[in-house]
């Protein structure tokens, strides 16, 4: 009878350490990553504007003077290149729910559905009319993505550069704490209205193929607790539990085999 009480004792401590260890390939980001040697663009991406993004355009020449492409920048552009400081959410276009801004001179334009470079280039057709060479810079002021869970420092982040990868982001926000799982980043996302969940594993490289690599404005990303991070939070984390639990344990083993 001791002897099943020590075997089982032996059984019940090795699935504790083993349930509470974690291996490499859960720990490490892009395992075999040497596979990608050679791999060239393998996901090119720019996100799209969306309705009540807010757009910050700027249109310059460098073939005439400055002030003939001024008719082209809205009142509060103008104010502060003469050192107004004005915000720059108070400096964009909004995108309508109809899906176009109202641009100086050129009046509504649709911008909807286009990426920054498709814009430029729209504009800088129709602005051409008016003003030769025209060159026209567009930033989305609002993109920002949303960061929850098991993170450094989780938050809102705002992104400057135009597009931002899952690496990145991650990055951006402390990285991935040991709490936190590797495998099963969740990316919530809305397209047109409709919402939908996607997942990113940061362990394997399929990840540079996920359409949820490049991550768009308004996602919210959420990084979930490790197994063990949930026990220590809950029932199993105090030691009196897993003690009661151990109790249990050898009261069963001792009533069948008694």
């Amino acid at each position: 009878m001791y002897k099943s009480i020590r075997k089982a004792l032996c059984f019940l401590f090795l699935g504790i350490i083993v349930t509470s260890c974690a291996t490499k390939d859960q720990v490490v980001y892009f395992n075999e990553v040497e596979n990608l040697e050679g791999e060239v663009n393998l996901l090119e991406y720019e996100p799209k504007i969306e309705r009540n993004d807010v757009l910050r355009i700027n249109v310059s020449s460098s073939s005439v003077n400055e002030e003939l492409v001024q008719p082209f920048q809205n009142s509060q552009q103008r104010q502060g290149s003469s050192g107004g400081g004005q915000n720059q959410s108070l400096s964009g276009y909004l995108v309508s729910p109809e899906g176009t801004i109202n641009f100086p001179v050129l009046g509504s334009v649709v911008v909807e559905g286009l990426t920054r470079t498709q814009i430029q280039e729209k504009l800088e057709k129709q602005i051409s009319e008016y003003v030769k060479d025209p060159v026209v810079d567009v930033r989305i002021v609002n993109f920002s993505v949303t960061v929850l869970g098991e993170v450094g420092s989780p938050g809102r982040v705002q992104i400057t550069d135009g597009r931002v990868t899952m690496p990145e982001l991650l990055a951006m926000s402390g990285d991935i704490t040991y709490t936190g799982k590797r495998q099963n980043i969740r990316v919530i996302r809305e397209v047109d209205g409709v919402k939908s969940v996607g997942f990113i594993d940061m362990t394997e490289i399929d990840l540079f193929k996920s359409p949820y690599f490049y991550l768009k404005q308004n996602d919210i990303v959420y990084v979930e607790p490790t197994y063990a991070r949930m026990k220590s939070a809950g029932f199993f984390g105090s030691p009196g539990a897993i003690l009661g639990l151990v109790s249990s344990t050898l009261s069963l083993i001792f009533i069948f085999t008694r």
